[in-house]
């Protein structure tokens, strides 16, 4: 979901979604959302957001896959829609089939090089450098009861209350973090890795992963939200969500002296997940 330029609430908007891929029992649903005004007599410069989703379907009786109707790609547009959906398709089973293996050494010196700054602050914090901060000092957190008003056609809580929660949430962290109102830009790629239900006790934790200041005019911060459905009386919590999201702040700030800090790892765990991010917005 990458939002293009900044949607005005006076102003009325359009959303046209088409399915632009399908698999077996798979397909990709793209969603433009538009808003026309004076200033855009371009179509194309209208775009205010853009939305793929992946749906999965599912036989009502044995609850696995199931097949699904087949669509030919006919315009050079909607060609060009089938490939790139068909690469997002193969690199996330790609992701999925993954086996863990060994650590290489270009990736033990990637994670010697994010931990050198961190090792500092944990070992010598008077001598750290004032200009980075770690992750763990960048969380926040908050908790609340799934309601049943919250819950979609098939009775478990709607996708989309999940990640308007988790969007605040990243969006207060990037707040805290920056010292200024961000501006989002995107959000990756989300997994619903477990379904939430009425009168679950969700907890959302959240973190800036890191930064990414080569350009000053526009610095980003990228906000990892993961959501854990908790069974306190089970004592079990599961992770159902993770939601990376990235914001910059906007350049008057920027111009008045404000200063994006960097922000490094401190334990393994960590500098993986950093790693595993960067990998994936460079794929």
């Amino acid at each position: 979901m990458v939002l293009k330029k900044p949607i005005r609430v006076d102003i009325d908007l359009k959303i046209v979604g088409a399915v632009t891929w399908v698999g077996r029992s798979s397909m990709e649903i793209q969603l433009e959302v538009t808003q026309s005004s004076e200033e855009t007599s371009d179509p194309s410069d209208s775009v205010s957001l853009t939305a793929n989703f992946t749906f999965v379907a599912r036989d009502s009786t044995t609850g696995k896959s199931a097949l699904i109707n087949q669509i030919s790609p006919e315009t050079e547009k909607e060609k060009l829609l089938w490939k790139e959906a068909e690469e997002r398709n193969r690199m996330r089973k790609k992701k999925k089939q993954e086996q863990k293996r060994e650590i290489d050494n270009e990736e033990v010196n990637r994670l010697n090089e994010l931990l050198s700054e961190g090792r500092i602050f944990c070992d010598m914090p008077a001598l750290a450098d004032r200009d980075s901060i770690l992750i763990k000092d960048t969380c926040l957190q908050n908790s609340l009861i799934c309601q049943p008003q919250q819950r979609n056609i098939h009775g478990r809580i709607f996708g989309g209350f999940l990640m308007r929660r988790a969007f605040e949430l990243a969006f207060a962290t990037a707040y805290a973090f920056a010292g200024s109102a961000p501006c989002f830009l995107e959000v990756d790629h989300v997994d619903f890795l477990k379904p939430v239900d009425v009168g679950n006790f969700l907890r959302l934790k959240s973190c800036v992963l890191y930064t990414e200041l080569e350009n000053p005019t526009q610095p980003q911060i990228n906000v990892e939200v993961v959501a854990h459905v908790t069974r306190p009386e089970l004592r079990s919590s599961e992770v159902s969500n993770k939601f990376y999201f990235t914001f910059t702040v906007r350049s008057d700030a920027m111009s008045n002296g404000q200063k994006i800090r960097n922000v490094v790892p401190a334990t393994d765990e960590e500098a993986r997940r950093v790693i595993e991010r960067r990998d994936a917005e460079r794929s």
